[in-house]
């Protein structure tokens, strides 16, 4: 019998769509957007349709598995939950919680995978990541901006004369977007894309420009120069709501135009022309988030909200510095869920150097590590690395669905549940406000579990189960208890189906900021407090001809790394069809220096590692750009990520992914 349900995405992405699923006899077998949902409006991508293969494949694990003498075998549940709590416990009696490791990442974006912090703070805390691999260094440097990382409601883009999409391709990433720069366009908006790759946004913008990888930050101190240069800045705000203009204006003077243009590799009327478009108020900038993942990446930010913050963009409709939107997350009581007070003990990794600290930590060693909601040995920079780290530890617990490059690493793999056979709340702090109910739908196979499941029985074999004494139903009703007031509860989210939350959607109107000071601070009080200078500046990625020229005439040519079109990261490669390849997109002068055309082998090479794939030209890109889309697993090619650097950025909050030069060349067969 067929029936088509209400369900949401649970994919850590822009969206957040709405969907209808189709349920036979059981079985998901159609994955559709709702035409209801007040944003996604029944078009959903790729990605989500993807899910019906994700929920249904004849690959997905269905029965606990424990590695004997290097091959897994099945065990119970019983047995398998025995062990680890066996384990659990003798390492926080003989060395202390902190030997044992919570990895994760944000495979999932539902308000209940919060549960895995809920167990480990009431095991008494563990060796936790902070910081984040997607966007850290741009959050960062937003709190010390205004004191918070927020974005305007995506239907304000209408109020907009100017929309600048500062290295974001909306077309691959952020689809509904895209349709909202069409109306925007329609109704009389100019669009501008700065970019390193000519994208398929890029191809409806009234202009694009092309800019060096890693020197967004740069440019934006051109435009400031040449604004106050021509008396555009909007002197009412700086006086009345900012502190610490004079420190930017020292730093402005202190480079010539001539110098940021040969930099960025952009023309100086094309920075002057960018001058007049920001004083054309109001301008709307919508932040990507690879140009943040350079060693210089928290500064990149900084200098692109000082440009929005001097021309008068900031707190008016149309404008605004649309980086995250981060009021969405802080509309749930996560701490009712979590718990933080239970924690004893913590010791912290930043999720970028996580490898690096497993292999050097003492007092204690990690001996153990959990893995949730991620996919480390893909998903982090320098995979040799994360290789030795993880094969260093006793003992590797790994919670999926699939057997990943991580999973088969483990010492114990746990089936999880995956979307539709469980019930849960899902939403994205990263464009629109709108929480979505995701029903369950239909049962998991084999002995797949819930992780409420799964925390559970561990807790209640190390005696904190009264903790997870609760049903899924009241877990969400305590994450949602600061929605009462807003009448939302999950009996309400299951009768409309999702909810506007209450968030400003033209964030900063009132110019009263988060920061110490109140105001918008260009010399930013928490970064001193946190041991920064505080001042902006006008530094370089780490890895490029000007900071370390020996570097790039070994490796002369900058690696992207950016996010796949079929597949949410690492998840859906295995479930393409064919079998997926890694593809190397290489700028066109670089097809000419090295003899290479579409199709050909290349192996791509630094000092980290080297990867092989076929080549395909990136036509309008960069000069000396290339982009390899990660998330690829082992077994298809191998991750990109065996190139990229385990450094943190500028701010320590943010990776380097970008930050990256290698070589290429023709493979001969």
């Amino acid at each position: 019998m067929e029936k088509v349900f209400h369900a949401a995405c649970p994919l850590n992405c822009w969206d957040s769509c709405g969907f209808k699923v189709t349920v036979i006899d059981g079985k998901v077998t159609k994955v559709e957007g709702d035409p209801d949902h007040p944003i996604t409006k029944g078009k959903i991508c790729g990605r989500g349709r993807m899910l019906e293969k994700r929920v249904n494949s004849g690959e997905r694990l269905l029965y606990p598995l424990k590695k004997i003498d290097g091959d897994f075998i099945r065990v119970s549940w019983e047995q398998a939950l025995d062990e680890i709590a066996l384990k659990l416990k003798e390492y926080k009696e003989n060395f202390g919680t902190t030997s044992v490791l919570h990895s994760h990442d944000y495979a999932n974006g539902g308000l209940l995978t919060n549960l895995d912090s809920r167990f480990f703070n009431c095991y008494g805390g563990v060796t936790e990541l902070t910081g984040s691999l997607c966007w850290g260094a741009g959050i960062e440097a937003q709190n010390w901006d205004f004191g918070d990382a927020y974005s305007h409601a995506p239907g304000d883009l209408l109020n907009s004369k100017n929309i600048v999409i500062w290295g974001r391709n909306v077309a691959r990433t952020n689809m509904h977007l895209y349709e909202q720069l069409q109306k925007a366009k329609k109704s009389g908006a100019r669009l501008f894309v700065i970019d390193p790759i000519y994208n398929a946004t890029a191809k409806i913008a009234d202009q694009y420009i092309s800019i060096k990888p890693g020197l967004d930050g740069l440019l934006a101190a051109g435009v400031m120069k040449e604004m106050t240069r021509m008396g555009l800045e909007d002197k009412e705000f700086i006086e009345m709501h900012s502190v610490g203009y004079q420190d930017l204006q020292v730093l402005l003077d202190s480079v010539s135009l001539e110098y940021i243009s040969s930099v960025t590799e952009v023309p100086i009327d094309t920075i002057t022309h960018l001058a007049k478009v920001y004083a054309q108020r109001p301008v709307a900038t919508m932040f990507g988030l690879g140009m943040q993942r350079y060693a210089n990446g928290g500064n990149t930010i900084r200098l692109i909200d000082a440009l929005v913050a001097m021309s008068g963009n900031i707190g008016i409709a149309g404008g605004g510095a649309n980086y995250a939107s981060k009021q969405v997350g802080q509309s749930f009581h996560t701490e009712a869920i979590t718990l933080p007070n239970r924690k004893k003990e913590s010791r912290n990794f930043t999720m970028m150097k996580q490898a690096e600290g497993i292999l050097t930590a003492t007092e204690p060693e990690v001996k153990m590590a959990i893995v949730t909601c991620g996919n480390p040995l893909t998903q982090l920079p320098d995979t040799n690395k994360a290789k030795r780290a993880f094969s260093s530890l006793e003992t590797l617990v790994v919670v999926d669905q699939y057997m990943t490059d991580t999973a088969e690493m483990a010492d114990y793999v746990l089936p999880v549940t995956a979307a539709f056979e469980t019930e849960d709340v899902y939403y994205s702090s990263m464009y629109h406000h709108y929480v979505n109910h995701g029903p369950k739908l239909v049962e998991p196979p084999g002995e797949a579990r819930t992780d409420e499941w799964i925390w559970s029985q561990l807790a209640n074999r190390l005696g904190f189960g009264e903790d997870f004494a609760f049903t899924r139903e009241e877990y969400l009703n305590l994450g949602l208890s600061s929605l009462n007031k807003e009448d939302i509860t999950i009996e309400s989210l299951r009768e409309t189906k999702f909810a506007e939350l209450p968030v400003d959607s033209i964030p900063w109107s009132d110019r009263k900021f988060k920061t110490p000071s109140g105001k918008y601070e260009f010399t930013s009080t928490s970064a001193v407090k946190a041991g920064f200078d505080g001042k902006i500046t006008l530094t370089l990625p780490n890895e490029s001809k000007w900071t370390n020229p020996n570097l790039a005439e070994k490796y002369p040519f900058s690696l992207l790394t950016i996010h796949p079109l079929r597949s949410n990261h690492s998840q859906h490669y295995h479930l393409l069809g064919n079998e997926p390849e890694v593809k190397v997109e290489i700028a066109e002068d670089i097809a000419e220096a090295r003899s290479l055309t579409d199709g050909d082998q290349a192996v791509v090479w630094n000092d980290r590692g080297k990867i092989t794939g076929r080549v395909s030209l990136l036509k309008k890109a960069h000069p000396g750009t290339i982009n390899i889309d990660e998330g690829i697993w082992g077994k298809f090619g191998g991750s990109v990520n065996q190139l990229t650097s385990d450094l943190e950025s500028d701010n320590r909050q943010g990776s380097t992914l970008y930050d990256c030069l290698v070589n290429i060349e023709k493979v001969t067969i």
